[in-house]
């Protein structure tokens, strides 16, 4: 099956982003297949599963079933990963369906850390709050309160991390990368900062200098898992993860991430799929139809193709 026929036969999610990105369809249509993902698939299926207090499976962060006096690593169901995929399947926020539950989550949900902030307002975690500040750009809700405590989290080599609380110093590439996504986001949606710019250039600078994937000090991979595709990709950091923000934010091209774009055409398969190689475990609200750990993955294509296309449209 051609590549993009075998994009096609799939959920709205991924079909609208394909006619987009991919094709080159018609605004017309691409914007009338972006509809039906509120109305059918994955979308309109997860859509279905807030409550009326705003919440996804009960909790904000986790869902309301854990134990919390009992060891627990991380769960995909509750609120604040269930919005981040609403994003990531680009459900049309104008949309009434879309417009209703981001209402719900804007009145009703609350953090249950810290001083109890609003969903939008964030809580303390840079990793967190990098995904709160793009889901707010995207849904057009207020992120001011968000986006200062991001501002205020950076560390001094450029980055952040999420144990900053208890002392780190050093910046991790799973908080850098969530950070720099919302701060694109909000730019993009609000016409930013110099401010935020600068924060935004110097967190890209972190991943830069390491070209992606390896140590600055040794050239040695940091983590092996960072050169493998995942998704959905929640709060961790991958190779092709960083791809898609600099095909965003620097459509020119840096010769930085030219090693970390060889890896992913050598990922390609003789079919032209790329596979799904790491899967991030926890519960999910519901499995996505074809996309299953060591089998060729729609979404891990899709990322790939338009990554290497706006990478080659460059002579990169």
């Amino acid at each position: 099956m051609d590549v993009i026929d075998y994009l096609m036969d799939a959920d709205p999610a991924i079909r609208w982003q394909v006619m987009r990105d991919l094709t080159d369809a018609d605004a017309d249509e691409v914007a009338a297949e972006r509809a039906r993902v509120v109305r059918e698939g994955w979308g309109a299926k997860l859509l279905s599963l807030q409550a009326e207090d705003g919440l996804w499976d009960g909790g904000v962060y986790r869902p309301g079933w854990v134990d919390r006096s009992r060891p627990m690593y991380d769960a995909w169901t509750a609120t604040h990963f269930s919005v981040q995929q609403l994003v990531d399947y680009g459900v049309d926020p104008s949309d009434e369906r879309v417009r209703k539950a981001v209402r719900r989550l804007r009145e009703h949900v609350r953090w249950d850390a810290g001083d109890g902030a609003t969903y939008f307002e964030g809580e303390t975690e840079a990793c967190v709050n990098g995904v709160v500040l793009r889901n707010a750009a995207y849904f057009g809700e207020p992120g001011e309160a968000v986006l200062a405590k991001l501002l205020a989290g950076q560390l001094a080599d450029g980055g952040w991390n999420c144990w900053d609380g208890q002392g780190a110093t050093v910046s991790s590439l799973h908080s850098t990368i969530c950070v720099i996504e919302g701060l694109w986001a909000w730019e993009q949606a609000n016409g930013g900062s110099d401010d935020v710019r600068r924060a935004r250039l110097a967190g890209e600078e972190y991943l830069l200098e390491r070209r992606l994937f390896r140590r600055r000090s040794t050239g040695e991979v940091i983590d092996p898992r960072f050169s493998m595709t995942s998704y959905p990709v929640r709060w961790y950091y991958d190779v092709l993860r960083a791809l898609e923000h600099f095909r965003q934010t620097r459509p020119e091209g840096d010769d930085r991430c030219l090693e970390a774009l060889e890896l992913v055409r050598a990922k390609r398969r003789a079919d032209g799929w790329w596979a799904l190689e790491n899967t991030h475990e926890g519960p999910t609200p519901f499995a996505m139809d074809g996309e299953f750990e060591g089998f060729p993955s729609r979404w891990v294509t899709l990322r790939a193709l338009r990554v290497l296309r706006a990478a080659e449209s460059v002579g990169r």
